[in-house]
């Protein structure tokens, strides 16, 4: 089972860039998307349904920002939109496909660079998220948490460590909630599991020459239970193209759905 999560920064503009091409020659069984930016009525039937996938959305109320999505070669035996709290599903950032015992979800944790209140909503839906991720973890069901969580964890995870630690995304009180999540409840950030190397990034900054000069954020994971975790044999960060300013980050499980 190979799994593919990418913030698309517009699912439109990334399709102009080739997403939906590339994919195509991909082995993904599932893909997990973000920010689509986008209606599904606005969308033609590519981005809704690529050639030998089922296509499946959450989107913002608001047009042209956030939503997510979810993309399977297999159709899931039962999609969910949204965690039932109004403030998060009207901004679409959870959607979740069960497989089996096996449920992947799409998410995108707000952004709190733009302001305080913006800071303020995320930190609205770690608290309101962290019980919802207790309950997950026991239910018996495997996990697989797929997504942009604007949070780089650790000091490794990002490049200019030291200038941003009053910065939403790298805030002390955000790296402690992530830490929770994997040390306290026992999720797994699978692509540290297998990659413990410096310099693995995931989103770039439009600034400057962030891209060119490799100065990013790991801020997209697959975050999992440990049986689902413990199957993971691969993980590689796409850069070849450029769909977004993120990469998709791809993971083989040696899993069947």
């Amino acid at each position: 089972m190979q799994i593919i999560t990418l913030n698309l920064n517009g699912v439109r503009a990334a399709a102009r860039k080739g997403l939906f091409q590339w994919l195509s020659k991909q082995s993904a069984d599932i893909v997990c998307v973000q920010e689509l930016k986008a209606q599904t009525v606005d969308l033609v039937d590519e981005i809704l349904a690529p050639n030998g996938f089922y296509g499946y959305f959450h989107c913002a109320e608001k047009r042209g920002y956030s939503g997510v999505g979810i993309y399977s070669r297999k159709q899931p035996e039962k999609v969910i939109e949204g965690l039932n709290i109004a403030k998060i599903d009207q901004e679409g950032r959870y959607l979740q496909a069960d497989f089996g015992n096996l449920s992947v979800i799409s998410l995108y944790l707000p952004s709190g660079s733009s302001g305080d209140h913006r800071q303020n909503s995320k930190v609205f839906f770690m608290e309101k998220f962290f019980p919802l991720l207790e309950q997950m973890a026991a239910s018996g069901r495997e996990i697989l948490l797929c997504g942009d969580w604007n949070i780089a964890h650790k000091e490794i995870d990002l490049k200019n460590w030291r200038a941003n630690q009053k910065r939403s995304g790298f805030l002390p009180e955000e790296r402690a909630w992530l830490s929770d999540v994997l040390d306290k409840v026992g999720y797994v950030d699978v692509f540290r599991q297998i990659n413990q190397e410096p310099a693995q990034y995931t989103w770039w900054s439009n600034r400057g020459q962030a891209w060119a000069n490799n100065v990013g954020w790991r801020i997209d994971y697959q975050v999992a239970t440990p049986g689902i975790a413990s199957k993971a044999r691969k993980v590689a960060i796409y850069k070849a193209e450029r769909f977004s300013d993120h990469s998709p980050l791809i993971i083989d499980y040696d899993y069947c759905l």
